[in-house]
């Protein structure tokens, strides 16, 4: 299965901004407090993945295993342990959080802390039906990037085995070379990229993902399943 690995550089936001300075409507008022357990939530979300799939730490798997205590043959099960239990623990914050204030978007925690929330709910599936719609106001309001919606809603599509719209899935079945799953309406994916923000072609979103494009369908899936 893909896991997408985000490195996002967290800015430091300054709102000095009398009610003088700038007309109402350009004054924004940022949730300082929220914005930093965001910030916070997002390096837990992101430290494991990082030890799993990021060349620049895993390159020393013997100084991973002394810092988590294990022998090194388990390394990679004892990341997986703590990338799971922080999942849950991050999630069960975040759901609070949401219920609180709805999703925490740019003009409430600046960017690109109004991805954090996005990243927490993209990794625990079994909860991403819920949360689509909100994720889908946010992005049409402008507080979510919207291609961090329409991969979400990728995701979901694949999870639900239906056909994906803007080809940010890749998956594998029984160590078969991983694919990109199938797309509705494939020779318009890169419109629909085009008008959702990305700046990648499906094709070349492929090569970044280190994966050979070829149009399939669900038909031809299911039959790659069962072999």
């Amino acid at each position: 299965m893909l896991i997408y690995i985000a490195r996002m550089k967290h800015f430091i936001c300054i709102a000095a901004i009398s009610s003088l300075a700038l007309p109402a409507a350009a004054q924004t008022k940022l949730n300082f407090r929220l914005k930093h357990e965001l910030d916070s939530l997002y390096e837990v979300d992101q430290r494991y993945r990082a030890m799993l799939f990021d060349p620049r730490i895993n390159r020393n798997p013997d100084s991973l295993a002394t810092a988590l205590g294990v022998p090194k043959s388990e390394l990679n099960a004892a990341i997986m342990r703590q990338m799971q239990r922080t999942d849950l623990i991050n999630l069960a914050r975040v759901e609070v959080i949401l219920q609180r204030y709805g999703y925490p978007g740019k003009s409430l925690v600046g960017e690109p802390t109004n991805q954090a929330a996005w990243s927490v709910i993209q990794h625990a599936p079994r909860v991403i039906s819920h949360y689509l719609p909100l994720m889908q106001r946010a992005a049409e309001k402008g507080e979510l990037p919207f291609t961090r919606y329409a991969t979400m809603l990728d995701r979901q599509l694949r999870t639900e085995g239906k056909e994906q719209l803007y080809g940010t899935q890749a998956v594998n079945f029984n160590n078969q070379p991983p694919f990109i799953w199938p797309i509705q309406n494939p020779t318009q994916v890169n419109q629909r990229r085009k008008q959702a923000g990305f700046s990648t072609t499906v094709e070349e979103n492929a090569v970044l993902l280190g994966v050979t494009y070829q149009l399939l369908t669900l038909e031809e899936v299911a039959k790659m399943n069962k072999q």
